[in-house]
């Protein structure tokens, strides 16, 4: 280990027991932290990166969970050092918060609901610092304006469920940083958020870690994001380090096919690919294509990153194929027409308050849609586009405008109609476990819809194809009588999308149903997808707000903002050439 270090950790090893079962969480690793070192630590999920890093702080629970470390040493102000491993519970509460703080990934979790914002940064400052409450809401307010949180009073009053996700995401960050520590760590700060309020939290946590002098340890599944704000990287794999080094050796001349695998399955810009690689194509040391070898010495991702000599590349489209293909779609009549729609809901600024305030979710949005389309929609949170989905489904009623499917205008059906069209419309929603029933089994979850539209004729037929449906998406039939907490998010998706396609429908809506996914699964479910979209002939509305996700999606691409459409045409075009100003952020944002 260097002089230079900030936090070192010697062989740490973390088993969970769980009903008589073993499981090897974290094997053996050992890495150091450097003083005003940005650390980024890589894998997917359950590869080990945020038990190793709550071991730091000694906050995995005994039992389930069993730690054995040779050593974790912290260095302090004096230059000596701690052997945080050797602390008492009361010891660690007093490091906890002023030595090493930590970000989580999901801030409405992380802050009690019940208490003000301010309030709960101000009680880390008195507990720690010893301040009164008055230099407390002094130092708090002072605080917020730091993490730039506009109008800190308000903000200091308001309470969790009051504040965006990136604000919500700066309140704990301001929380963090209220005793300055000598480490952060942030354990996927900004993984439920749009992209530009992504940029925004990494660039505040680059600048106040040069303000402050801080190391910090970045826990992320993207190595395309960690790329623009670590120094040094490590890649963990079922619980180990396998590769480690600089942002640039690692970029450059990854070594590992893991590595490989995961900074090429994430969708390219400036390059449309059939098919997207996938991390198990590097594990299984497939070879790249003689047309892929051609292109790649070309940029990747509009960066220094270059795909591995010894990965995989599927074939390209090239521009003339993606000419023909649409010359021959958009010749077609289209299968929805949505004409001057519009939503608005009513809203109080506070409970006590009589007067409603009108909210314009959706404004005046007019688009086609043809068979066998893919129409990708992008915006951030709050832009309508959600909201947008649930009228053209008539989960919700538009406030005016029309909606036609194959020329009937389905905002004027009965019930009974509406029961019959959903047969035809679907939609696959964002969080795969909030979408299944937990005490249903899944395959009487993928069968009750065939049940509720009388399809298939009785129950034996129904259980056949649910069968089949399993292995269309990448299951097995005797995960029928699984559970939803048996399975990983990935293959929860793949359950909701075969839920889906249980009462042969002719139109899917995917509702940001790939982006709370890793990105080596999300390669996976959008190849599932486009498979299926070829066999069953199915048309999308794909939304989400990774640009990256719909350019590969998407044969065109509405932009929305504020309920409007901002931009509409060719992906490929807009990323070229983005006609409104508000394009151009996403796309930065996203590069």
């Amino acid at each position: 280990m260097q002089e230079n270090s900030l936090l070192e950790i010697r062989h740490l090893s973390v088993t969970f027991h769980h009903n008589g079962r073993e499981t090897i969480a974290v094997d053996s690793v050992s890495f150091r932290v450097g003083k005003k070192e940005i650390l980024g630590i890589v894998g997917e999920s359950g590869s080990g990166k945020s038990v190793t890093a709550l071991s730091v702080l000694g906050l995995i629970p005994n039992p389930p969970g069993k730690v054995e470390v040779e050593a974790i040493r912290l260095k302090d102000s004096s230059g000596g050092w701690i052997r945080l491993d050797h602390l008492s519970e009361r010891e660690l509460q007093q490091i906890r918060g002023r030595k090493v703080s930590m970000i989580f990934q999901e801030p409405m979790t992380s802050l009690n609901p019940v208490f003000p914002c301010g309030d709960q940064v101000s009680e880390t400052l008195r507990h720690h610092l010893g301040m009164s409450k008055k230099e407390a809401r002094q130092r708090s307010l002072e605080l917020f304006s730091e993490v730039s949180l506009p109008d800190p009073p308000r903000i200091f009053r308001s309470y969790p469920h009051e504040l965006s996700g990136g604000q919500k995401q700066r309140v704990m960050i301001a929380m963090a940083i209220s005793c300055n520590p000598s480490l952060l760590i942030a354990d996927e700060p900004t993984t439920a958020l749009d992209v530009s309020v992504q940029k925004t939290i990494l660039e505040l946590l680059k600048r106040l870690q040069q303000q402050r002098e801080m190391s910090i340890i970045f826990i992320t599944h993207d190595l395309g994001l960690i790329s623009r704000f670590a120094d040094r990287i490590l890649v963990m794999y079922q619980g180990r380090i396998i590769e480690e080094g600089t942002v640039n050796r690692v970029f450059g001349s990854p070594e590992q096919p893991y590595t490989q695998g995961l900074i090429a399955c994430r969708p390219p810009l400036g390059l449309r690919l059939k098919r997207l690689p996938t991390v198990s194509d590097y594990l299984e040391g497939k070879q790249l294509s003689a047309e892929s070898e051609q292109v790649a010495g070309g940029s990747w991702q509009g960066s220094t990153i270059r795909p591995p000599a010894s990965g995989i590349w599927r074939e390209i489209v090239s521009p003339e194929q993606r000419f023909l293909e649409h010359q021959k779609l958009y010749n077609a009549e289209p299968i929805l027409k949505v004409k001057h729609v519009g939503k608005q809901f009513s809203s109080k600024k506070g409970w006590l308050e009589r007067k409603e305030h009108p909210v314009r979710a959706v404004n005046d949005v007019s688009f086609f849609l043809f068979p066998g389309e893919t129409l990708g929609i992008v915006g951030e949170s709050g832009c309508g586009k959600t909201t947008l989905s649930r009228v053209i489904l008539q989960l919700i009623p538009p406030s005016e405008g029309r909606i036609l499917y194959r020329d009937r205008d389905i905002t004027t059906l009965t019930r009974h109609a509406l029961k019959v069209l959903h047969r035809e419309l679907q939609i696959v929603f964002q969080d795969p476990y909030s979408s299944l029933n937990p005490r249903m089994a899944v395959g009487e979850a993928i069968r009750e819809p065939m049940e509720v539209h009388h399809l298939y004729g009785n129950k034996h037929n129904r259980i056949n194809k649910v069968h089949e449906l399993l292995l269309k998406v990448g299951l097995q039939t005797e995960h029928y009588y699984r559970y939803p907490h048996e399975f990983s998010g990935g293959q929860r998706q793949r359950i909701c999308i075969a839920r889906a396609l249980a009462v042969d429908p002719r139109l899917i809506i995917c509702d940001e149903s790939v982006s709370a996914l890793d990105i080596s699964i999300q390669a996976q479910i959008l190849n599932l997808l486009n498979d299926l979209k070829h066999e069953f002939r199915l048309t999308y509305i794909f939304i989400s707000h990774d640009l990256n996700v719909v350019n590969y999606m998407a044969d065109r691409l509405i932009v929305m903002k504020n309920g409007k459409i901002v931009e509409m045409g060719d992906p490929d075009e807009i990323y070229r050439n983005p006609k409104s100003e508000y394009t151009r952020v996403l796309l930065e944002a996203n590069r």
